[in-house]
């Protein structure tokens, strides 16, 4: 037999950037509209499908939906979800990609409710659409949520010293969506995704300082499945599969660059990034493994990239490294780009080049990246080429 996924309709999946959280200087954004996904989702999915690339991760703009208290206005994503069904594209859905309605406070009880309530309302509109129950990822990245939005002000809601207690309120919120979701429309799925990182001391550093630091990427992930904090609720049965993000620069040196004496008030820490090269550099399959043997349920890519040129080089690297984890028993059931489709970035409009598509369009269809796109067929066609492998695949995420 050979090999596929078991969770997915493709081994290798597309991502379109949802973020819609507001940014330090308080101006919203909004990929989806900004790449114009909202208007060409039809093409786009179409166009994924004409790479092979059958699931997607997409968004829903919770603060669009809900712009008035307890009112779901569903007209910014109709058209999404129903492109996808005409496109015949399995897509996992982001319920909480960094933003949220004005009119909730984050910190309060509130928002654990309202968004447990709107995670069901979507659930049911889902089902009377499709007939299916969804596919979720409740609230994207915790743990980097938790650590932008309430360490480092880069991002809503704009706290310092504040990580843990947004961790907290992200799972408390994660877990009483996913609840609302599976009572409303059993056999829902809940995906629980994060980056994976390694931190390195430079030779000055401690070195416990920066285990400490690369261990806290667990937290998120601990707290949705209860090994951390289970008065927050959380348990095995609350997460269906682990997605990682993995990017070129998810490995970096500790502590950061110092600040420059002359930096000014919109300094950040610049990081040095570690290169596949470097001896202290961790190969993805060995964190793919890390990860299962400490949560036993299935994984996948959830985002990986990089800019340029350097495109279909670091898909090689990835899918070679997933193919080592999956030929050493690590159940990992898909890759994917993300962004499927370039943007501008988030801070200054500046244009990332990362995508398989580019953000213009010719005739009605994206510009395709030609050597990632070339990249992505050779490494379709090896993994097809694998004989499917014994993988242990828990109950809950065949669930349904």
């Amino acid at each position: 037999m050979p090999f596929r996924s078991q969770l997915f309709s493709s081994f290798f999946l597309g991502g379109f950037e949802c973020s819609t959280h507001r940014r330090a200087d308080g101006q919203r954004l909004d990929l989806i509209a900004g790449t114009r996904h909202d208007r060409m989702a039809a093409q786009d999915y179409r166009q994924a499908a004409e790479h092979g690339i059958n699931t997607i991760r997409d968004g829903v703009r919770w603060h669009l939906v809900e712009a008035q208290p307890g009112q779901y206005d569903w007209s910014s994503l109709l058209p999404l979800l129903r492109a996808a069904e005409a496109a015949g594209s399995q897509v996992i859905w982001d319920l909480c990609h960094y933003g949220w309605p004005d009119h909730i406070d984050i910190w309060s009880p509130g928002f654990v409710e309202g968004f447990a309530a709107f995670a069901a309302a979507f659930a049911r509109l889902h089902r009377d659409e499709t007939g299916r129950p969804p596919l979720i990822c409740p609230v994207n990245e915790i743990a980097f949520f938790a650590w932008a939005g309430g360490d480092m002000a880069i991002m809503n809601p704009g706290a310092k010293g504040q990580a843990d207690a947004l961790k907290r309120q992200l799972v408390r919120a994660a877990l009483a969506g996913t609840a609302s979701v599976r009572a409303a429309v059993p056999g829902s799925r809940a995906f629980a995704i994060d980056p994976v990182i390694h931190i390195a001391p430079r030779p000055y550093a401690d070195p416990e300082i920066a285990r400490t630091y690369t261990a806290s990427q667990y937290d998120g992930w601990d707290m949705l499945t209860g090994r951390r904090e289970p008065e927050l609720g959380g348990s095995p049965e609350a997460v269906d599969a682990i997605g990682v993000n993995f990017y070129w620069n998810n490995q970096w040196l500790f502590p950061d660059a110092a600040r420059p004496p002359d930096a000014g008030p919109d300094w950040r820490p610049s990081r040095d990034a570690l290169s596949v090269y470097d001896p202290r550099w961790r190969p993805l399959r060995d964190m793919l493994a890390e990860v299962h043997a400490r949560y036993q349920c299935p994984l996948f890519v959830a985002e990986t990239s990089i800019e340029g040129a350097a495109r279909p080089t670091w898909l090689r690297y990835v899918s070679e490294e997933v193919r080592a984890a999956i030929q050493a028993g690590v159940p990992v059931e898909g890759i994917c780009l993300y962004p499927i489709l370039s943007h501008l970035g988030w801070d200054d409009d500046r244009y990332c080049p990362n995508g398989l598509f580019e953000l213009e369009a010719r005739g009605g269809q994206r510009i395709v990246d030609a050597p990632l796109a070339a990249e992505l067929a050779r490494q379709q066609a090896l993994f097809q080429a694998m004989p499917a492998a014994p993988r242990a695949i828990s109950a809950q995420a065949l669930r349904g």
